[in-house]
């Protein structure tokens, strides 16, 4: 059994309460949304198993009783398989997420959470990923520069490097990244959803220099 702190709206501290019945009561909780970058300006993005989009470098729950920088260490080694010090995150924003879906099963499923986005530089090799094969295929490394813009325009594509473990061996390949590859829920936009972040490594790595817009059509 799992427990999630719980909040009330305005973010007051209730208690806590197990995960299950958070999601089914509709409980305000927090969730961290953690990414990486590198010093050339690059960040990452996981290709989500589900849905074969990218999305977050790793994201979940903070669990009851977890700070919100623990839970981006615990997330992002449980997803990607690396220890990195998350003391060093740096603060993006925090996001209010409300979503009701039906599940499989027919139940409903309520999620009302905080999401709580850091980023963190990464300096590290391909090698040292080891995916949790049950939530992603791989990571995507794109420049935030290119990518902020491909968002605002809606439409093209720039290269970015994808990186899949082939053969029990992570492989390193250039690919085209699209517009429709980028994971929007419903009643999101892609600028909203990832501009902020896109934004923040920007500013953290703008003394490397000017980087080439290139977007194709």
């Amino acid at each position: 059994m799992e427990y999630l702190d719980i909040y009330d709206e305005s973010g007051n501290h209730l208690g806590k309460e197990d995960r299950n019945i958070v999601h089914k009561d509709a409980l305000w909780h927090n969730t961290v949304h953690c990414w990486l970058y590198d010093q050339e300006g690059n960040i990452y993005f996981q290709i989500r198993k589900e849905e074969q989009k990218l999305y977050t470098t790793a994201s979940g729950h903070v669990k009851a009783g977890e700070s919100i920088k623990e839970g981006f260490g615990r997330e992002i080694e449980e997803e990607i398989g690396i220890k990195v010090d998350y003391d060093k995150a740096v603060f993006v924003n925090i996001y209010k997420f409300i979503m009701d879906k039906k599940k499989k099963d027919g139940s409903l499923f309520r999620d009302r959470a905080f999401s709580n986005v850091y980023v963190c530089s990464f300096e590290g090799s391909y090698d040292d990923f080891n995916f949790d094969e049950e939530e992603l295929t791989g990571l995507v490394k794109i420049n935030a520069k290119q990518t902020l813009e491909l968002l605002k325009k809606e439409n093209g594509k720039i290269k970015g490097t994808v990186i899949k473990k082939e053969s029990d061996k992570n492989i390193a390949k250039e690919q085209d990244i699209e517009f429709k590859n980028f994971l929007v829920n419903k009643g999101e936009t892609a600028i909203d959803k990832y501009g902020d972040v896109l934004k923040k490594v920007i500013e953290l790595t703008s003394k490397k220099g000017t980087i080439q817009i290139n977007i194709t059509k």
